[in-house]
């Protein structure tokens, strides 16, 4: 396949973020046709979000097109002709976009997380495995599937072409930021793209930033950071992960336990026994999870059934701020109340954790290096952000961290037989929320 094989007409996805998806590369269009990419209409770009924000509908597929189309107009309109920019790389950086997040699982993190499962490695995999995907890109080269993973990976030796998929400041945030602010409804995530895209130049390994769009860039931070805190992290949100990981443990527990499930989780085997292929992989959405959710209901084991009903209908866990350096105490007397209640503190009483850095200098030889943003001088010389900006100095290399207990109200409210044990229960957890 001629890799400038053009489609006869331009097509076009309306958009609410940029308006308009461009797409006139014949690959593209077809990538955009194989099952595995149509999988990621099936996949919420937010998970449990739209259990807190009702409008967090959107999906894997529609962020997928917008990184795409930022990629496309960096490329196409700003990097054009411009020195360090080599165009034979186009269509990789068009590919990597589109693709970088099609190993995404159902619910993401939460799912990941529970089966220790890493999505980055699975998008690696059906890239370069016996798929419609792979058989697409093969037409453009037998080692083109190769270096598109390879740019996912950041290993590609390009790292100008990995910088634009994988940077702390590329395609994927900026476009997620938007879309997520767009669909949540608030303003956090509200950052001036047009400006940051104007003054983006390549150089031999890295993008970099105009010095003159600095104040656009520590605008598109801050979002980054208010985003986080406001709506990735929201303590709901959370809750409801917390069921979702419970319920997926509990499944996983009673299929190794040899329980009698009415309703057969044949969608889990090979994930519950450790055998996962690509193939059963691919066949696992939220429709499907959310299928065994609503029949798991029936299930005669309590505490599947309860989750599952928690899940589905939003009655979810409470919460109280929580200090594991000083509360640990607290959290082992509520542990050993809960058994004596009769509610099993391992799926009832979940301590949860978040944190994020949202922005970082270089830390050679540390785990999860990241690369800082430069700016372009007038002068020619390269500046790390940082040095430039008082705002962004004052967050560099800030880890914040949050940490929730959470716990079934109701379930506290009910126990009229075990009034003592209720009552301590309560004094406890009132003396956590002071």
């Amino acid at each position: 396949m001629d890799p400038n094989s053009k489609l006869s007409e331009e097509k076009v996805f309306k958009d609410p973020v940029h308006r308009y998806v461009h797409v006139r590369d014949k690959i593209i269009w077809d990538l955009i046709g194989t099952a595995e990419f149509q999988r990621l209409r099936r996949i919420r770009q937010l998970g449990t979000t739209y259990l807190t924000f009702h409008g967090a509908e959107h999906s894997r597929f529609n962020h997928s097109l917008g990184v795409y189309e930022i990629i496309r107009r960096i490329i196409d309109d700003v990097f054009h002709d411009r020195e360090h920019w080599n165009n034979d790389e186009r269509l990789l950086c068009l590919c990597a976009a589109l693709l970088h997040d099609l190993g995404h699982g159902p619910f993401s993190h939460s799912f990941e997380k529970v089966f220790h499962l890493d999505h980055e490695d699975f998008t690696q995999a059906i890239i370069t495995g016996p798929t419609e995907v792979n058989a697409v890109l093969r037409r453009i080269g037998d080692d083109f599937p190769k270096k598109v993973a390879e740019v996912i990976a950041k290993t590609y030796e390009n790292k100008l072409v990995v910088s634009l998929i994988s940077s702390q400041i590329d395609a994927d945030r900026m476009d997620y930021l938007q879309r997520d602010a767009y669909y949540t409804g608030v303003s956090y995530g509200h950052f001036d793209m047009e400006r940051i895209l104007r003054v983006m130049r390549p150089q031999e390994d890295q993008v970099v930033i105009k010095q003159s769009g600095m104040h656009a860039v520590e605008d598109y931070i801050m979002s980054r950071y208010q985003m986080y805190w406001q709506v990735y992290f929201h303590p709901v949100t959370r809750s409801a992960e917390v069921i979702l990981t419970k319920i997926l443990h509990r499944a996983k527990q009673l299929h190794q336990g040899h329980y009698s499930f009415k309703h057969q989780p044949a969608h889990f085997y090979s994930l519950f026994e450790d055998e996962l292929v690509l193939q059963d992989y691919l066949r696992l959405d939220e429709s499907v999870i959310l299928y065994y959710f609503q029949v798991w209901q029936d299930e005669e084991d309590p505490i599947l059934s309860d989750l599952c009903g928690r899940f589905l209908n939003r009655r979810l866990f409470q919460y109280i701020e929580f200090n594991p350096n000083s509360q640990m105490k607290m959290w082992m007397e509520l542990n050993h109340l809960f058994k004596k209640a009769g509610i099993d503190p391992d799926y009832y009483l979940v301590v949860d954790s978040s944190s994020d850095l949202p922005y970082d200098f270089y830390r050679p030889g540390e785990e999860e290096e990241r690369l800082p943003i430069h700016l372009l001088m007038p002068n020619g010389d390269i500046r790390e952000l940082s040095r430039e900006s008082e705002i962004v100095e004052a967050i560099s290399g800030k880890k914040r961290t949050d940490h929730k207990l959470y716990f079934p109200q109701d379930l506290i409210d009910r126990l009229s037989s075990k009034r003592k044990v209720k009552e301590q229960i309560i004094q406890l957890l009132s003396s956590g929320k002071n």
